[in-house]
């Protein structure tokens, strides 16, 4: 199959034909057309697509495709890794389609730039690395949600009780601004979508991603990052899309996920009347937040002393999500921000195993003070 789609695309790089026409001519004039159509897919997917992930990415529930080694194929579909069957011819074939999937997101790939991090046109997010900085090549690629979900349907999941549920969409309608944190593959950015999807639809939102992996609906716009070209130039970084998200009128900021300086423009943007913000950030739990969140500060060049100020007016609470060993991701606390001499400090308002805690009351007290009704769970 390698050679015969290396001659194919010879021939259509000579210019010398159409797909079909050069591989009936490369294939040897097959007749039968049940043959030559599994023959024109197989190629077509050699040369266009993820080639023979493409199944995969296909299977309803796949979050995640990982190929480890020519012959370690996995799949993550909410219950863990899965070995696949798929297998690729060698190495080389590894790197040829990671090399294709990083030339069509716009990205190098070789020796001399031996990783990337992109996002595909369709939003798939790639991440390959070549040897030798690994054994074999490694590709991985996140599958973006297919299906939107409400706060209702996760609910319905077991992600998260009925009563945390409505304390969060009252959290929302008080405009209080909040950070979705978890690790890797919790279901923040689901969440997160899932509690704008609550939003009236006049409410005009920006939001600011790495790559289009929140589902939008209502009156919201849209704003990505790009990174580099092959010269080195043309990036356009989430700080930069914070300031210029600013002027375009928002009801409400929303970046995708904090990972750097672009922290500290948002929160200055909320502490100057641009209230209901939200981030999502990878964070253990919610005690370790503050520590995350002085590290991000460091990386603008603010003392942490500033930072704490800063996050102090500009943020109120903190939903921490955390995948279970049976693979279902959940809801496990939720906390408040908050100042006590020029420390940051998290009260939990409630833990999945331990109830309601101290922050509970003020979080109340802070609903009652924007005229919003109190959820049952914080009578």
């Amino acid at each position: 199959m390698t050679e015969l789609v290396d001659r194919v695309r010879n021939r259509l790089v000579a210019g010398t034909g159409e797909l079909e026409v050069a591989l009936r001519a490369e294939s040897g004039g097959i007749v039968d057309d049940a043959v030559f159509a599994e023959l024109r897919r197989e190629v077509t997917s050699e040369l266009s697509g993820a080639g023979v992930l493409e199944p995969l990415l296909a299977i309803p529930g796949v979050s995640d495709v990982l190929v480890n080694a020519p012959d370690s194929v996995w799949i993550d579909r909410g219950s863990g890794a899965e070995r696949t069957p798929v297998q690729f011819d060698d190495d080389a074939a590894v790197r040829r389609l990671a090399q294709r999937l990083a030339a069509g997101a716009g990205r190098r790939l070789d020796d001399a730039a031996p990783c990337v991090d992109a996002a595909l046109p369709d939003g798939t997010r790639l991440h390959a690395v070549l040897p030798p900085l690994v054994a074999t090549t490694t590709i991985s690629l996140r599958v973006l949600g297919r299906m939107r979900l409400g706060l209702g349907d996760l609910v319905a999941r077991g992600a998260a009780p009925a009563p945390v549920a409505e304390v969060l969409a009252a959290v929302l309608r008080a405009r209080l601004a909040f950070l979705v944190t978890g690790g890797t593959g919790t279901g923040k950015t689901t969440l997160l979508g899932a509690l704008l999807a609550l939003l009236a639809p006049a409410e005009r939102i920006v939001v600011i991603e790495d790559a289009p992996e929140l589902a939008l609906t209502g009156h919201a716009v849209r704003l990505v990052a790009r990174a580099a070209n092959v010269e080195g130039a043309g990036a356009v970084e989430l700080r930069d899309l914070v300031r210029q998200s600013l002027r375009m009128r928002p009801d409400r900021v929303v970046v995708g996920e904090f990972r750097g300086a672009e922290m500290v423009e948002l929160l200055v943007a909320l502490n100057t009347g641009h209230e209901g913000g939200a981030a999502t950030m990878h964070a253990n739990s919610a005690a370790d937040v503050p520590a995350r969140l002085a590290a991000l500060g460091g990386l603008a060049g603010l003392p942490e002393p500033a930072v704490t100020s800063l996050v102090a007016s500009a943020l109120d609470l903190v939903v921490h999500l955390r995948r279970l060993r049976d693979g279902r991701r959940v809801v496990d606390e939720i906390a408040l921000l908050d100042r006590v001499a020029d420390t940051l400090t998290v009260e939990r308002v409630w833990h999945r195993d331990h109830g309601l805690g101290s922050g509970a009351r003020q979080l109340a007290d802070r609903l009652l003070a924007r005229d919003v009704a109190l959820p049952a769970m914080l009578l």
